[in-house]
């Protein structure tokens, strides 16, 4: 890391160790990009047929992806 600015820190906007669900969906969600596609409904689509669903166990709507999104900072 650099002292001069402006320097990126790579967990610069983390607050917490990830969880193991956190892991698990990011690792998820590298697969669909690279098989399925960047689209929306792709991402949506990958995530449900892989059975990753949100952290409460429901299945992915585009709303709520984009909310837990929205919630990890991502």
């Amino acid at each position: 890391m650099t002292d001069t600015w402006p320097y990126l820190h790579v967990h610069q906007s983390r607050t917490h160790e990830p969880t193991p669900y956190e892991y698990k969906l990011a690792a998820t969600l590298e697969e669909v990009f690279t098989r399925e596609g960047h689209e929306l409904a792709d991402v949506v689509r990958g995530l449900n047929a892989r059975q990753v669903h949100t952290a409460d166990g429901s299945p992915w709507t585009e709303e709520t992806f984009r909310a837990e999104m929205n919630r990890l900072g991502a």
